[in-house]
């Protein structure tokens, strides 16, 4: 089944964004580190989901040198309503971008890297292949690295889990993005479903691995449903979960309907951390890869004081 989705097609709301709250404060890109980190990812001609999500912590990211990658090119075939990458037909492989990711990583000093990717519903694999040897080129030029990959669903593509599984990241990410009664509003291409079995497939796969997932509120949903989010987490054996802000990028995304107070992520990070996660990561800027490399090596001690 194709689910390219042309943007013509696509119809789109008209959403007022409201005025940000007091705690929620985002600072303009102006450091000469932040200059650095763009000046070699342009060099690369790499991508980043935080130039194409509009992440709010970009700023604070590239002054660290830290970017998020995003493989695959700059068109998804999915139409989620919260994200502000763009929707279409997507180009050609670039089979030289592992190679030009593992030189970035490299001129970064980075000690843990993120990679994600759009949806490639068009590819027979989703992408899973091209995956690997982005993993496959980092380890070789970068031994100390430690890498984290952000994956799509891989709805209906049987072979990726397979595919997948033949070269494991540190780190496997796979967003649960929202609550399962939103799905159809908020995920239309996508199944809740999917994505928990994907997750708990591949902690099956090798048990070693650290597994995340993340979800965005302020989309309407409950905490009951946030709690129950949680629960089917914990039952496919996911370390890690982050629990963000939903922030509209323009007026013609998903209605936001609340701002999340700090007060209310800290509940949501206690109920998360009584429930096992190794790691939890709640606050209104929280986003998947943000901090990612401080909370990986959290997440390392976490799991050997478990075991003690």
């Amino acid at each position: 089944m194709n689910l390219v989705r042309h943007p013509e097609k696509i119809k789109k709301p008209s959403n007022k964004i409201p005025k940000k709250p007091t705690w929620i404060r985002v600072k303009a890109p102006t450091s000469k580190f932040f200059q650095s980190t763009q000046k070699i990812l342009k060099e690369k001609k790499i991508i980043t989901v935080c130039e194409e999500a509009a992440c709010p912590n970009i700023s604070e990211c590239w002054q660290k040198k830290h970017a998020t990658f995003m493989i695959l090119g700059d068109i998804c075939t999915r139409a989620c309503a919260f994200c502000n990458i763009k929707t279409g037909r997507p180009g050609q492989v670039d089979e030289k971008e592992p190679y030009r990711i593992a030189e970035a990583v490299h001129e970064l000093k980075l000690e843990h890297v993120v990679v994600t990717s759009v949806d490639r519903d068009d590819l027979t694999d989703g992408g899973a292949e091209h995956f690997i040897n982005v993993i496959k080129s980092i380890r070789k030029l970068n031994q100390n690295c430690t890498i984290e990959i952000l994956t799509p669903d891989f709805n209906k593509k049987k072979s990726a889990l397979a595919i997948l599984s033949k070269n494991l990241p540190d780190v496997f990410n796979h967003n649960l993005e929202t609550v399962p009664r939103l799905y159809p509003k908020i995920r239309p291409g996508s199944r809740y479903y999917v994505s928990l079995n994907l997750l708990d497939n591949i902690k099956k796969k090798n048990p070693k691995i650290f597994t995340k997932s993340g979800i965005m509120v302020g989309l309407g949903e409950n905490k009951e449903e946030i709690y129950q989010v949680m629960d089917d987490l914990r039952a496919a054996d996911v370390d890690f979960i982050t629990i963000g802000q939903y922030l509209p990028p323009t007026p013609k995304h998903a209605k936001l309907e609340k701002f999340i107070t700090p007060k209310e992520f800290e509940e949501y990070k206690q109920m998360a951390v009584a429930k096992g996660f190794l790691m939890v990561s709640s606050s209104p800027l929280t986003r998947s890869s943000y901090h990612a490399s401080e909370d990986f090596r959290v997440m390392q001690q976490n799991r050997v004081a478990k075991t003690i």
